[in-house]
Order: structure tokens, then sequence, then C-alpha cells
């Protein structure tokens, strides 16, 4: 797993270190980074996977950053530069591993043909495959593919690759080619099934978003299957319904659902807005789910504006589910410093019960400040 990330001068990020844990949750207002942070772990697969940063080759002269490809579309060098770095300072990369293994990367901005070129050669203590440059890998974006009639298949990414695509839109296929595979481990199977089978598994934990639920998949052709959702209310069964007719939610969060469950140990996963179009009650459980996958050694990091995806973690820490030191918490805000905006990273921290030693100002505390101005009388 990655232990910590340190970003030099990217983005709005002059000089900041990161501490991950197994689960990782980033939270702030829009526009504070927690994006760019996504980005930069990002940025470094799509550039190894075009094969332009080459991380298992100590000493290479030749690594280059893909800045715009499949997985994120970053412009040009100025606009990943640190808009307060002064002349000569670098673009800096460095992630350490569990296992203290380290990759550290540093790139030259260029102003007179806006480009990046490699400061000084890549720095890697050990040729390691990591999740994050394999397909052991799963990242899904905030917009992630909605309710449609039909979905397309990808014998490539899905079954040499294994992954969903970035907006979900391989998930259906996934689904059709595994369901009757296990899920890696049982502290991840649904408390209410005793099967641990993954298409069982996934339904189980849909049935938390949309109660009684089952999925039904057909192939239309060798490029195209439908997916279709049925519910079972006591003994009754509906007849099978196409997406468009169901609620956002369901297909939205199926993805997620599926990256997690079909997730081995040392898998890394990252999340952009798990909560989209979910009820209180379904983004609290998708907390506690991701809890699991974390306790059984899988990596999730998460972009969240959710309380309750954040409640959903902590009462799994409360019950014994998870670790809290296999939780760490990120908030990220902007400060001025020096006539220049900066981002600023606060880190809670969280007991066995589930508590946090501080909630800084914006964290998550919206609700209080509401009902604070609620419970305060009137003054006509």
């Amino acid at each position: 797993m990655i232990k910590s990330l340190h970003l030099s001068n990217f983005k709005c990020f002059e000089d900041q270190p990161l501490a991950f844990a197994p689960l990782t949750m980033l939270a702030g207002l829009n526009g504070q980074g927690k994006s760019s942070v996504l980005q930069a772990l990002l940025l470094l697969r799509q550039s190894c996977l075009q094969g332009l940063l080459h991380p298992f080759q100590p000493n290479d002269l030749t690594s280059r950053l893909a800045l715009n490809g499949d997985l994120v579309q970053l412009g040009t060098g100025k606009d990943i530069f640190f808009e307060g770095a002064g002349q000569g300072k670098l673009i800096g990369f460095e992630i350490t591993w569990q296992s203290d293994d380290k990759l550290s990367l540093c790139y030259q901005y260029v102003p007179d043909d806006d480009t990046l070129k490699l400061a000084h050669p890549q720095q890697y203590t050990a040729n390691l495959q990591t999740s994050l440059f394999s397909n052991d890998f799963q990242y899904l974006q905030a917009e992630r593919l909605g309710p449609r009639q039909f979905y397309e298949t990808s014998n490539f990414q899905v079954r040499e690759k294994r992954q969903l695509g970035t907006r979900g839109e391989y998930t259906a296929h996934f689904l059709s080619i595994y369901d009757n595979a296990e899920i890696a481990n049982e502290i991840m199977s649904h408390p209410k099934t005793t099967s641990l089978d993954f298409k069982d598994q996934v339904e189980a934990w849909l049935g938390e978003i949309s109660p009684g639920i089952q999925l039904e998949l057909n192939y239309l052709s060798t490029t195209i299957i439908s997916l279709r959702y049925s519910f079972v209310t006591g003994k009754l069964t509906s007849r099978a319904y196409s997406p468009i007719h169901v609620g956002f939610g369901i297909t939205y969060s199926l993805p997620i659902l599926v990256a997690i469950l079909s997730a081995k140990p040392g898998a890394l996963i990252l999340l952009e807005n798990p909560e989209a179009h979910l009820h209180p009650k379904g983004q609290v459980k998708m907390g506690e789910l991701m809890a699991r996958a974390a306790k059984c050694g899988i990596q999730i990091l998460v972009e969240t504006h959710s309380d309750h995806v954040l409640n959903g973690i902590r009462m799994a820490v409360h019950a014994g589910i998870v670790s809290p030191d296999d939780v760490c918490l990120h908030f990220f805000q902007r400060r001025e410093e020096d006539n220049m905006a900066r981002s600023e990273v606060i880190s809670p921290k969280i007991d066995r019960n589930g508590r946090l030693d501080q909630w800084p100002d914006g964290f998550f505390d919206e609700w209080d400040k509401s009902l604070e101005t609620l419970l305060m009388p009137r003054e006509d």
C-alpha cells in the first residue's frame, strides 16, 4: 500500500506531504485541492500506461508526464505548475510505500515552450510492481455513466485488464463475466447473506440502497449488454425494469460496489463522490463497506462531501470492523500567506470509539451550524 504522497509545486500545492492509510478520506469545500491529490496519482499511472514513465527502471533519464489521456486531462505544463513557484523551482512527486520503497520524480517547467523536462534521474528503490501501475487498480470519477437502455462490452478492458472504466461503463459486462466468483474476503460479506458469490454480494449491498433489488444481465450482441432491475417484496417479485425507469442512485452506485467487492488484497481504488444520488442510509452503508474493504488489505482513497459516508466509517471503527489506525482523514482548505493563496491540510485523528480529536471549521459541521441558527429565537 501507499504510505505517503509528497507533492511539490503541483497545482495548488507548494510543498504538501500527505499520509495515507488503507482507507483515506479527502474532504473540504469545492476547489480546495482534493481532486488534485487524485490527479497526481492518476497522472503517474497514465504516464506509465502510455509508456512515458518507467517507474521500474532505476536512474531512468527519459521519463515524461502524459498530462492528457483517458484517466485525466490536465492541459499544459503551466496549468499544473504552482502559480507561486519562483523561477527554477521543480514540480515534484514522491510516493512512499509501506515497505519504505520510494518513487521520486522531479520536473523542470520550461516557460518558453510550456513543457516539462526531467530535472534529474528518477529515484526508485526497488523493482516492485505496485497496484498504482498494475491491473489491481480502479478509478471511478464523479461523473459516472447514468441509466441507459444498453451498455457496451470490452473484452480487453474487462477480461484482460479487469477494469470497469473511469465512468463505470463496463460494469454490466464485468458483472456478467465474474458473477459466480467469490469475493476475496468474508469480512466484506453483507451481514444478511451467507453466500460469498460476487453477484449475490453486489445485490445484498445494493439492497441497502434499494431493498429487495435483483440484477438481470442479457447479451443483445457481442458488443452490447442490457442491465435490468427487479424488486422482491415479501413473496412478490416485480418485472425487470430498465435502469432509465429506476432511481439514478442505483446505477450510479453500482460501479462502486462492484469495484470494492471485486478487489483483492493489495488493490488500489480511487473514488470520487460515492455518495452521489444516494439517500443518507445508503451513504452510511457505503462508508461501512469501504471500511470493511480496508480491513481486508484493499487500499481506498475517497474524495467525498458526505458526512454520512464519514459516519459510516466512524461507526465501522466503533464496531471494531476496522482499526482507527487503518483510517486517515484529511480536510483541505485555502489560506492567505505572503499575498498568496496556499492550500492547507488538517488531519483529524479518529479513536477506537469513532470519535475525532478535532473538528476544523468547515469540516462536516454545517448541520451543527444550521441547527444552532434554528434554535435561536427570531428577532421580530
